[in-house]
């Protein structure tokens, strides 16, 4: 067998019993038709809707997430304990770090680029000009926090609304 196609066999069973996965006839590979996904409002950030696509944030384990930002929208100043793999999906994503909310210091990541927010650093991010889909991915329980992490001063940072998107 194809290593690469054991492996993503071996990656959709991690994603099984996702309640938005429509599974073949033989539950052997579960499947997410973009055009079915169940977009929800994120509560506190107008312009940003999200959908599950396997496990749970809020819990352990793994987690897969899209979020949507439209035109001119950020996320505010915030940190996760938790690493973030995010793949842009559409449209060109801005991500900046810092305490500060600064747009004009965001670097664009293009539609198929990939980024990774590490644990504990305060970042930021969405799109400009155009609409912007992205793909999270990471271990739960992400919990964004509105306190900077230990390792820097306590002063409190603005906080996007709690998990999942940035």
């Amino acid at each position: 067998m194809n290593r690469g196609f054991a492996l993503c066999l071996t990656f959709g069973a991690l994603l099984g019993g996702v309640g938005s996965m429509a599974a073949s006839a033989d539950q052997t590979i579960q499947i997410v038709d973009a055009d079915k996904l169940a977009w929800q409002d994120y509560p506190g950030l107008p312009g940003v809707t999200f959908v599950v696509l396997a496990g749970n944030p809020r819990e352990p384990g793994l987690y897969v997430i899209r979020a949507r930002f439209a035109p001119h929208t950020m996320s505010r100043p915030h940190w996760h304990p938790e690493a973030r793999y995010v793949t842009v999906v559409k449209g060109t994503w801005w991500a900046g770090t810092g305490d500060k909310l600064d747009p004009d210091s965001t670097t664009p990541i293009h539609a198929g680029g990939f980024a990774i927010h590490a644990p504990r650093e305060v970042h930021f991010d969405g799109a400009k000009e155009e609409e912007a889909i992205v793909q999270i991915s990471g271990m739960g329980r992400a919990e964004p926090s509105s306190s900077r992490p230990a390792s820097r001063s306590n002063s409190e940072i603005p906080l996007a609304p709690s998990a999942p998107p940035g």
